[in-house]
């Protein structure tokens, strides 16, 4: 049995696709297999995953959704999930690309530290490839040290201002991914912007996770992305909504008690949505109220307060 299970999930990915799987093919760490996950396909990306399956037998296994259906992202992970045979889990999505050593990097500091139950590392938001220029990106508050929960909840986007992981980058061990309940199947349509947040919420709740300033993964950066969509459409803060208040009720329905810290921050990124016009106020300088300084100052805390 392959100790890594990687999984690569595509729809319609032909354009870039053979790039992230021949980067996978590539690592220098080779106990792994290679799971091909269709979320419906309906270009030339479905026969190139069976092509792959055909000439890496053993390694590349082609999975799809009964009747070739398209589910979403967090539904095709899923099945990836049910079907992987590994102790840990590796994600790169169809347009991204993997260094040569990530796989043998990340394992290692999964073994070196056996609670840990994902490892991610600085990312490389990768725009070389059209002509533009590479930004390499931090993830998380700290670098190369164990976060415990729920500091990374508090400190990452979307509830604080660190960078939160590329789905791409991160490896996890299968046996907490399914412990969690795998990926919020109810993301979906431009809700899956939010995908990796949903599961990515439950982790940080519930076990340490890693953030490497190893640079492992070039997250291509391109029109068609998800994200680049639902920005393009206007659509970023219903979205954000819509995953805060799923947290909400996650959070809600925890037996255990969870962090007070976290129901905090929980209603401050709520309160623009709840409280519109106060929160409105809030943000106005000083200047434009017209007031004194001490006054704006005292309203602001009470608006805070509400």
């Amino acid at each position: 049995m392959p100790r890594v299970s990687v999984i690569t999930i595509f729809y319609n990915g032909e354009r870039y696709f053979a790039e992230a799987i021949e980067s996978v093919l590539r690592q220098s760490y080779r106990d792994f297999e290679l799971l091909l996950v269709d979320d419906g396909s309906s270009d030339g990306s479905t026969e190139m995953a069976r092509r792959y399956e055909q000439r890496h037998p053993g390694r590349v296994r082609y999975l799809e959704h009964p009747g070739h259906a398209n589910r979403g992202m967090s539904a095709t992970r899923n099945l990836g999930l049910a079907n992987a045979l590994g102790e840990f889990v590796a994600f790169i999505d169809a347009d991204d690309r993997w260094h040569p050593d990530k796989l043998a990097e990340q394992l290692e500091i999964m073994e070196r530290h056996p609670e840990v139950a994902a490892v991610c590392g600085s990312v490389c938001y990768w725009r070389s490839w059209a002509g533009g220029t590479d930004v390499d990106i931090p993830t998380g508050h700290v670098r190369d040290r164990l976060v415990p929960p729920p500091e990374a909840s508090l400190a990452l986007y979307p509830l604080g201002k660190a960078a939160a992981p590329c789905p791409s980058d991160l490896m996890l061990r299968r046996d907490v991914v399914v412990t969690l309940g795998g990926f919020e199947e109810h993301f979906t349509g431009p809700r899956q912007m939010y995908e990796d947040q949903g599961f990515l919420a439950k982790l940080y709740l519930a076990a340490p996770v890693y953030f490497a300033s190893n640079v492992w993964l070039d997250y291509r950066q391109h029109d068609d992305s998800v994200v680049s969509t639902v920005k393009r459409d206007g659509g970023v803060a219903e979205v954000r909504h819509y995953f805060l208040r799923w947290l909400e009720s996650y959070l809600a329905g925890r037996s255990e008690t969870a962090d007070a810290r976290v129901h905090s921050a929980l209603a401050r990124a709520l309160r623009p949505y709840r409280h519109p016009r106060l929160h409105a106020v809030s943000q106005l300088p000083t200047r434009v109220l017209n007031l004194p300084g001490r006054v704006v100052r005292k309203l602001r805390r009470s608006l805070a307060l509400s």
